[in-house]
């Protein structure tokens, strides 16, 4: 039986969740509360007897709404919230069969990955000041190569010290940090082998070297760099000494088995729709489908880290459902998906709101860029509602592809600025009202060019 773990940082309420979640994703209010629920029932149930634990099974949900209107974004943003291995996979690729399909159990591997390369971090980090100092003994061996020993009163391994501590602290003083030097590091060439899973198609790579042991010796191969250079490659060779990989492994287990999320996003293209389609194309989805289904039900995966079980992993699902509906799934994956929440469309008011109030909003982002040229970009009220409004009407008259319309938009818009700009000298920048209509009429009024550039 697992042992509850410690959540990473402080434990966040449902509300000062969803108030994180509105830095950067303006709406969807029902959504976000629902994801904040999931996210604080993870907490609870670790603080639960061990008995009861187990028997505590995540609500996963399924968010419905067209592209654009943040699904990804809020599973994104939740998952950094929590610290958690966070993967995000697209239904649609195990939907092929034969050579170029997916098997469905290469999401939990990729999963374990990422945690093992997420605790891998933390941990090195730990070790960072250690390493860093063991990575300057071994320039110092580089700069100050051991001699012949000398007769004498003072004996020439005093001298070597005394002359090892003098470039220590110039080595630290950053007095080296451009010479060049040879070093030998490990040589990652180590041949892999490709185990094939069940399905045929899903490959699980197999270093020969963690098989083998030491009956095949690690192989060093010299590299010509800078101290600066050395010191970074050194530095994280020393800390993956330091560090417990059993340890690491263990710990990365751990929190997939218990926080981690994935996010797969457009599941609504293997619903099947018996009304309008059927014959192979419906077979197929179905049968991914019931491959999906174990896993989100609980089952247990292997990977080359270990055994690995879904039980409680946290599956956020999203489709646009333009075609299908969510009751098009079949009956036993639905009911493993209990929650379902609906987005809205984004508005005119949504775009002003997106373009300006976000932590990344897309105006403070060309803001900043323009900034490095040392250009001062303001736009004026009436120039944010018109591309707001702007993209409301492209979204209505062409495919609604939502809030990545401003993208398009705003690239046209400051497409001529940013080009001409390195050429010239300006130094403040005010977009108006105007300047927008004027240099997105023809594309608005021109369905066809719309359609194109738009």
């Amino acid at each position: 039986m697992n042992k509850p773990i410690q959540l990473p940082g402080r434990e966040l309420t449902p509300r000062e969740i969803c108030k994180e979640l509105d830095r950067y994703i303006i709406g969807q209010d029902r959504a976000k509360k629902q994801v904040a629920i999931a996210l604080r029932n993870r907490w609870r149930r670790q603080q639960v007897s061990d008995e009861l634990r187990e028997e505590i099974f995540p609500s996963n949900i399924i968010m419905i709404g067209p592209t654009g209107v943040g699904k990804t974004e809020i599973a994104r943003r939740l998952a950094n919230l929590a610290n958690a291995p966070f993967l995000k996979v697209e239904a649609s690729k195990f939907t092929e069969v034969g050579y170029v399909g997916r098997d469905v159990e290469s999401m939990i591997r990729d999963l374990t990955n990422i945690a093992v390369n997420m605790v891998k971090s933390e941990h090195e980090e730990q070790v960072q000041q250690r390493a860093r100092k063991q990575a300057n003994e071994r320039i110092l061996d580089i700069l100050i190569p051991p001699g012949p020993k000398e007769d004498g009163e003072e004996s020439g391994d005093e001298r070597r010290e005394r002359t090892r501590a003098r470039f220590r602290e110039r080595l630290e003083a950053g007095d080296f940090e451009d010479r060049e030097i040879e070093i030998k590091v490990k040589d990652d060439s180590t041949p892999v082998m490709q185990i094939f899973g069940s399905s045929g198609m899903e490959e699980m790579g197999v270093n020969l070297q963690d098989m083998l042991g030491n009956l095949m010796p690690s192989k060093q191969k010299t590299r010509k760099t800078t101290v600066a250079e050395a010191r970074k490659i050194l530095t994280e060779e020393e800390a993956g000494k330091l560090i417990d990989m059993d340890k690491v492994i263990s710990e990365a287990i751990n929190r997939v088995q218990n926080t981690g999320i994935i996010f797969i996003d457009e599941i609504d293209k293997i619903a099947g729709n018996s009304g309008k389609m059927s014959g192979q194309a419906d077979v197929s989805r179905e049968g991914v489908q019931r491959d999906i289904l174990p896993i989100v039900e609980g089952s247990t995966v292997m990977t080359k880290y270990g055994m690995v079980k879904t039980d409680h992993i946290l599956f956020v699902s999203a489709g646009a459902f333009h075609a299908t509906k969510p009751s098009d799934l079949i009956p036993e994956l639905q009911g493993r998906f209990p929650i379902r929440v609906e987005l809205n469309n984004l508005s005119t008011e949504d775009f002003v709101e997106i373009l300006t109030h976000p932590e990344n909003a897309l105006i403070k982002q060309y803001k900043a860029l323009l900034d490095t040229e040392g250009v001062e970009l303001e736009f004026t009220d009436e120039a944010i509602r018109a591309v707001a409004e702007t993209a409301t009407h492209v979204n209505e008259t062409t495919e609604n592809i939502g809030a990545r319309r401003l993208h398009t938009i705003m690239s046209r818009l400051l497409e001529d600025l940013q080009f001409e700009l390195p050429d010239g000298e300006v130094g403040e920048t005010t977009i108006t009202g105007e300047y927008v209509r004027d240099t997105l009429r023809d594309i608005v009024e021109d369905t066809d060019l719309t359609r194109y550039i738009l």
